[in-house]
C-alpha cells in the first residue's frame, strides 16, 4: 500500500513539474503580436521585407490577400462591419520569418499603411522564430535569400564560354555557385534590339547529348526553388540578370543541362547548354567572402 501511495505521489510530482516546465517553455518562446486596427470601408496595407508565402486568418471578420504584382504586400480589411471581438492573423514570409497580428475593429484607424521592415529597424525589434522550409533542407531561409541577393549584387562573371544569341537577344551564364546541397545559377539577358523582351518562363532540364533514331530520349526537369529577382521585361537596349536556386545534382558525360528561356508571345527563345565539367567546377559560396545576416 505504501508503495502505491509513494508511486502516485511521485507521478503527481513529475506531472506538475513537467506541466510547469512546459508552461515556462512556451512563455519563453512567445512571439509578441503586433496590434492592428482595421475598418470596413478602407483597406489596410502591410509591406513585408520579403515575399509572402503563407497567411492564415483567425476568423471571418477579416478579408485579406496579396496585392497584385507585389508579392510582399498584404491587403487586410474588415469583412464584417463593427465586429466587437478581437481576432488575429499570421503571416510567414519567404525569408522564413513568422509574424502575428492581433486585430480589432475601428471605424477610423489612425494608420492604414505599415512598413514592417522600417518598424523593425526603428524599434530594434527582433522578429519571431525562423521557419524552416522543406525544399531548402538545412539552409535557413534568411541565409538562402541573403546568398541570392549577394550573388546578384556582386554581379561577377566567372563563366565566359556558355551563352546563346539570336535576334538581338543574348542569354548568358555568368556563374554557378554551390552551398549546402544547392546550386545557384547566375544568368543575364542582354537586349540590343528595339523590341522589349518579355519573359514567359524558364526551364532547367537534364537531357541526353545525342539521341539516336528509334531511341527514346531521357529527360528530367528540375524545379527552381527560388529566384532573385524575378526577370520579367528586358527593355530595348538594356540588360537584366537574376539568380536561380535548384537542388544540387550531377550528370554523366553523355548528358547536358539545358536552361531554356522563353519569350512571351514571341520566338526569340534562348537555350544554354551546360556540361558536367561546368557543374563540378561550381564556385563554393565560402570563397566569395559574403557576410550574411541570418
Amino acid at each position: 500500500m505504501n508503495f502505491i501511495k509513494n508511486t502516485l505521489a511521485i507521478a503527481l510530482f513529475f506531472g506538475l513539474f513537467f506541466k510547469s516546465f512546459g508552461q515556462q517553455s512556451l512563455e519563453a518562446g512567445k512571439v509578441e503580436p503586433y496590434q492592428l486596427e482595421v475598418t470596413y470601408n478602407k483597406t489596410t496595407h502591410l509591406i513585408f521585407p520579403a515575399s509572402i508565402r503563407y497567411a492564415d486568418l483567425g476568423s471571418d471578420y477579416l478579408i485579406a490577400g496579396k496585392a497584385e504584382d507585389a508579392q510582399n504586400v498584404l491587403r487586410v480589411k474588415a469583412g464584417v462591419k463593427g465586429f466587437a471581438e478581437e481576432t488575429n492573423f499570421s503571416v510567414i514570409t519567404e525569408d522564413g520569418k513568422f509574424y502575428n497580428f492581433n486585430v480589432t475593429y475601428s471605424p477610423a484607424p489612425m494608420t492604414l499603411n505599415y512598413d514592417l521592415l522600417k518598424m523593425q529597424q526603428d524599434n530594434e525589434r527582433e522578429e519571431g522564430k525562423t521557419v524552416q522550409f522543406e525544399e531548402l533542407g538545412f539552409n535557413p531561409p534568411s541565409l538562402t535569400e541573403g546568398l541570392l541577393k549577394a550573388i546578384y549584387q556582386k554581379n561577377k562573371r566567372n563563366i565566359r564560354h556558355i551563352a546563346s544569341k539570336s535576334y538581338g537577344i543574348q542569354f548568358l551564364l555568368k556563374g554557378i555557385y554551390v552551398h549546402n546541397g544547392k546550386f545557384y545559377f547566375h544568368t543575364e539577358v542582354k537586349n540590343t534590339s528595339n523590341v522589349p523582351f518579355i519573359t514567359d518562363f524558364c526551364t532547367f532540364k537534364i537531357v541526353d547529348k545525342q539521341v539516336a533514331k528509334r531511341t527514346v530520349s531521357q529527360e528530367k526537369q528540375l524545379i527552381p526553388l527560388r529566384e532573385y529577382p524575378m526577370m520579367e521585361i528586358i527593355s530595348d537596349d538594356s540588360s537584366a540578370s537574376n539568380v536561380v536556386l535548384v537542388d544540387q545534382f550531377t550528370i554523366t558525360d553523355d548528358q547536358i543541362l539545358k536552361i531554356a528561356l522563353y519569350e512571351k508571345n514571341g520566338a526569340r527563345n534562348q537555350v544554354l547548354e551546360i556540361n558536367n565539367s561546368d557543374l563540378v567546377d561550381a564556385k563554393p559560396v565560402s570563397e566569395m567572402k559574403i557576410k550574411i545576416n541570418q
